[in-house]
């Protein structure tokens, strides 16, 4: 089974802001980010296709879906972002440098006051995994899954075993694609460059 991990395109908020599951809109930039990415997912034939429920990811779904023909997007709460709840849509530096450092020094168990730790995000992605893989294990659909970068890190951190703590080291771009291939339960990444 091939997975295809897809982040967003750039989102519309000003740099240094801290979002996670806040709605955020595209930027100006979304249709030339999109269109660079609709080749690198084009020779990819028949895909059950799942999104984010936030429009970031999902209207690249929608124009991706159609672009390569298909008009069903399975939306799913657990491929929403990370929650850094009461922090949400703050600027990084009006957030108590104190709160941060707490969070910093073990952001896998950690929680942002009212959100969640990585942890929390790992378990709902490995269970939206472990259900998949077990629904298209056989099939040889590809799947393809627009998301964030939250997400990103823990699917591939957990696809090379990685401790949780290391998948914060994954650098995920706007509107990039990983690969993770599922052979007899053995995972594999691969980087889509076309």
């Amino acid at each position: 089974m091939e997975i295809y991990l897809v982040r967003h395109t750039t989102p519309e908020v000003a740099t240094g802001i801290c979002y996670g599951q806040t709605d955020l809109d595209v930027a100006a930039s979304f249709e030339e980010e999109s269109k660079r990415l609709h080749e690198k997912l084009q020779h990819i034939a028949n895909p059950m296709i799942y999104s984010s429920p936030l429009q970031r990811c999902l209207k690249l779904a929608t124009v991706t879906a159609k672009a390569l023909g298909h008009n069903t997007i399975n939306q799913d709460d657990r491929l929403k972002e990370l929650h850094f709840g009461d922090w949400e849509m703050q600027a990084w530096n009006d957030i108590p440098q104190g709160l941060i450092d707490v969070w910093a020094e073990d952001h896998v168990m950690q929680t942002p006051p009212n959100g969640e730790s990585f942890h929390q995000l790992f378990l709902r992605v490995k269970a939206f995994l472990e259900e998949i893989s077990a629904g298209k294990a056989g099939s040889g659909e590809p799947v393809i899954l627009f998301t964030h970068a939250g997400v990103i890190r823990a699917f591939t951190g957990y696809a090379l075993g990685l401790p949780l703590i290391n998948a914060f080291r994954l650098h995920i771009d706007y509107a990039s694609v990983t690969k993770i291939i599922i052979d007899d339960k053995v995972m594999r990444i691969g980087f889509v460059n076309r």
